[in-house]
């Protein structure tokens, strides 16, 4: 089966989100060492070669792929007004069929958390999945701990459903979540998919 290459690339009011391509590397590179300390308590453990350029070429390939194939939609967010890379946002395990849903992951650098760019790039992504996307369903999970995680998909429409035991590991070990879930609104009826 030949994959046709699709592009996804979303704007907003002060950012533009895209796949990573290869000469993000020294910008994502040297963003997640400014931020480490900031991320990694809130992330899986780091692979010992996480921030080489071997991995992150694999990391672009990946992302060129899930796109292409309508298995995830990987982004990288760019300030508009001066191209800087503040982090990332993923749609991944996109689910089609009788499901329709979703799963959102994302992080920021630490210099930009809490200036409302990831509440923009949450908009967008959920509208695009939607409405591009035609999906029904996404699903985030974060630390219960993690207040601004929790504040954020609650500011943006999400709303809590659960506790899940031993749902990922962070960090190096096995750590519960709460779950958040957004529905499409004309979700009620529909039935073609």
């Amino acid at each position: 089966m030949l994959l046709t290459k699709r592009k996804v690339r979303i704007e907003t009011e002060r950012l533009t989100l895209r796949a990573p391509v290869h000469s993000d590397f020294r910008d994502w590179a040297q963003l997640r060492v400014d931020s480490s300390d900031f991320l990694i308590p809130w992330e899986p453990s780091w692979a010992a070669d996480h921030l080489t350029r071997k991995s992150f070429t694999n990391r672009v390939y990946w992302a060129q792929r899930s796109i292409s194939n309508g298995s995830a939609i990987p982004l990288f967010l760019f300030r508009r007004s001066d191209e800087a890379l503040l982090g990332a946002i993923t749609l991944d395990n996109i689910r089609r069929g009788p499901a329709q849903s979703g799963t959102l992951g994302y992080w920021t650098g630490q210099q930009y958390a809490r200036q409302g760019y990831m509440r923009e790039a949450l908009e967008a992504m959920r509208h695009y999945a939607f409405t591009r996307l035609d999906l029904s369903r996404l699903e985030a999970a974060c630390l219960p701990e993690n207040a601004a995680s929790r504040g954020l998909l609650e500011a943006v429409g999400f709303k809590y459903e659960g506790v899940a035991q031993s749902y990922l590991q962070i960090n190096g070990r096995w750590r519960t979540h709460v779950l958040y879930a957004a529905l499409r609104s004309d979700r009620r009826g529909r039935t073609d998919s």
